[in-house]
């Protein structure tokens, strides 16, 4: 590999694998919140149920979690791109289940329960193939760069993953309100089927000696390794309680139409303001990396995600709504550049794609766990008081793990 400076902001962006590689990451991002959001929002208009939202987060995170780690150990041993070019075509099927199920014809001759059932049975598929994806993902990109500068492309993917989290739901709320559901899902189809050519241009085909332990020995191993190195442990324990406690995504159909009554438009802009704030965030932090108080700077960074998550419920007024989401959004980039950073930093190489699939059972579902824990706490206790609850937790979680961690402020991972 070329040398480059590692004080260079634009280094990992030199490197051409890198470069299709996010390219994929932001269509990937922003197709899968595109699809989300008119689905969520054209369930939330049939049922007016906050609970059918959160199923939609169960039904996707159950097959995600059953073959995760199947998906890791596969990683560990197959060609990456191979597998996350095979999870694509999955993906796809189901985005065309979809855009059938929602033709008029077909539209009209099945029940609400049957539409129901093909919505959470679709989001069950894509669950299925992420399981497969997100640790070939994961464990593909500390392969296309130099070790001295993964801290510099932990920011670039990240930073292209929060702007396609920010153009896919933004997009979502005016194409579903001047193109119609059915010729949005045409543009989500298109979007893979271009995802699915980025991946094929990465050249770099890192490969290693066939794993002889046994499976089940084998996926225990990358348990073992999170569970004996505390910083990666705190680390992925930090965010699957903020995601899983602290989220509002999955509800905030219910804010948009009853509570702020902004509409579709007004949907986008709640779903893309977090996502702002942790893109300019992180184009920040390529000249100013947050890992050099990596330890502190993730608490502090939980904790203002769960501060500005309770500001958030408790705001009746939509510009401060936006403002308390752009603010999580900013908090929430920091902890995710340090973590992504512990996490290409201390994994062996043979045994990435197992430790990316156990960070994505705790982390990566805790989005899909989070979304059904919203429906749930929403429909019992309102919608409000949930998101306040979710808030306070956070905290206390901040706290749990700052007493038992103050030995890794010393940590310094750049």
């Amino acid at each position: 590999m070329k040398t480059i400076s590692r004080q260079d902001p634009y280094a990992a962006l030199r490197y051409s694998d890198f470069r299709f590689y996010i390219s994929n990451t932001f269509l990937f991002s922003a197709t899968i919140l595109i699809q989300e959001v008119i689905v969520a929002y054209e369930l939330y208009k049939m049922t007016h149920d906050p609970l059918a939202l959160g199923l939609i987060g169960l039904a996707e995170v159950i097959p995600f979690i059953i073959t995760s780690l199947l998906g890791g150990y596969i990683a560990d041993q197959k060609n990456k791109t191979t597998i996350m070019h095979i999870s694509l075509v999955v993906i796809l099927f189901g985005s065309v289940i979809l855009y059938t199920a929602f033709q008029p014809v077909i539209y009209n001759a099945l029940s609400q329960g049957q539409h129901l059932a093909a919505i959470y049975l679709v989001f069950a598929l894509i669950g299925f193939a992420k399981g497969f994806y997100s640790p070939a993902s994961s464990s593909l990109k500390p392969f296309l760069v130099p070790r001295t500068i993964y801290h510099n492309s932990s920011t670039w993917s990240s930073s292209f993953s929060q702007a396609g989290a920010i153009t896919g739901p933004a997009a979502a709320g005016f194409l579903y309100a001047y193109m119609g559901l059915t010729h949005t899902l045409l543009i989500v189809i298109a979007n893979f089927v271009v995802c699915w050519i980025l991946l094929g241009l990465i050249k770099t085909r890192p490969e290693f000696p066939k794993i002889v332990t046994p499976l089940m020995e084998s996926l225990k191993e990358g348990f073992r390794f999170v569970f004996k190195t505390r910083i990666v442990l705190y680390a992925i324990s930090l965010d699957l309680f903020s995601v899983l406690f602290g989220g509002v995504v999955a509800i905030l159909p219910v804010f948009a139409e009853d509570i702020l009554k902004v509409g579709p438009e007004g949907l986008g802009l709640l779903r893309a303001a977090p996502s702002i704030g942790s893109l300019l965030t992180m184009f920040a932090m390529a000249y100013f990396p947050p890992t050099r108080n990596a330890w502190r700077n993730m608490l502090i960074a939980v904790a203002g995600f769960g501060i500005f998550t309770i500001v958030f419920a408790l705001s009746t007024n939509f510009l401060l709504s936006c403002a308390a989401l752009f603010a999580t959004g900013v908090f929430d980039s920091v902890s995710v550049i340090v973590r992504q950073t512990i996490l290409q930093i201390y994994p062996p190489d043979e045994m990435r794609g197992r430790v990316a699939a156990v960070n994505g059972m705790f982390v990566s579902s805790s989005n899909e766990l989070g979304a059904f824990e919203s429906g749930v706490m929403a429909k019992a206790f309102g919608t409000v008081p949930s998101v306040l609850a979710g808030g306070v937790f956070t905290l206390i979680v901040v706290g749990w793990i700052y007493a038992r961690s103050k030995d890794l402020f010393a940590v310094r991972l750049s």
